[in-house]
């Protein structure tokens, strides 16, 4: 068995040994070696996880364009008001009466940053932006209502409701469609409930759904576009008995705007 004895001083210039007993002098020697290799490597493991993470937070998503443009909202609430929007690609809903099926694919089609859509949405003049689809609550919309309300623009959301909500909006339009069951927080949540008309079936379909929305919801029935001269004396005769409920016209096809 070696030994190996270590000298400490104290203030008083006493001396004494201690014996370390079952170490090898070698053995001591390398203690600041490896301590060293052990320090490094834990912390450059640690700052490599670090900048990982902060490099794929810091990457900006990119929203799938298929158009945008500046004109009138000609629907709902808000129609008549001049504003930006924002139609993104992609829709799962599969709606056989819709009017823009060319956006239901995200592919081939631009891709945008939510600054570049703050910015160009702002270069418009126009205080509302409406972000529509496609059915744009598949993307994650935070980042672009961020965007945007830092322009100090308003934000506007067309959705069916069948994907979750994302990003803080000024106003939600849920438009629900029988092809696709709606999440339970758009009831909550929405400030304009808009069914769209294309059967006589859709206006009892419509107010079972309007039993769930909040009491401050407003109500439209707005009839689909080729259906409008069968469906709309059935809801004006429906309106007649619902009071609570408005009519809904796609006035921008009227008078020939997008």
């Amino acid at each position: 068995m070696k030994y190996c004895y270590v000298r400490f001083r104290s203030n008083k210039q006493l001396y004494f040994n201690t014996v370390i007993d079952s170490i090898h002098v070698h053995e001591v020697r390398k203690w600041p070696v490896r301590f060293f290799f052990l320090f490094f490597g834990t912390w450059f493991c640690t700052f490599a996880v670090r900048k990982r993470k902060m490099a794929t937070s810091q990457t900006p998503f990119l929203y799938p364009v298929m158009e945008q443009f500046y004109t009138l909202q000609g629907e709902g609430h808000h129609v008549g008001k001049p504003s930006y929007f924002i139609r993104l690609a992609g829709c799962d809903v599969g709606c056989v009466w819709c009017d823009v099926k060319e956006s239901w694919n995200t592919e081939g089609y631009p891709v945008h940053t939510a600054d570049q859509l703050a910015q160009e949405a702002s270069d418009s003049g126009t205080e509302i932006v409406v972000v529509t689809g496609g059915e744009p609550c598949m993307h994650p919309l935070k980042e672009l209502t961020e965007a945007l309300q830092a322009k100090g623009l308003k934000t506007h959301l067309e959705t069916s409701g069948v994907h979750p909500l994302t990003g803080t909006w000024d106003w939600i339009c849920f438009s629900p469609k029988k092809f696709g069951a709606p999440k339970a927080d758009i009831f909550e949540q929405a400030n304009e409930f808009k069914p769209i008309v294309f059967h006589h079936s859709d206006l009892k379909w419509a107010a079972q759904l309007a039993e769930k929305i909040n009491a401050d919801c407003l109500k439209f029935l707005q009839p689909e576009w080729s259906k409008r001269d069968e469906v709309m004396p059935i809801i004006l005769n429906y309106l007649r008995g619902n009071p609570s409920w408005r009519l809904s016209l796609q006035t921008h096809k009227f008078i020939g705007i997008p």
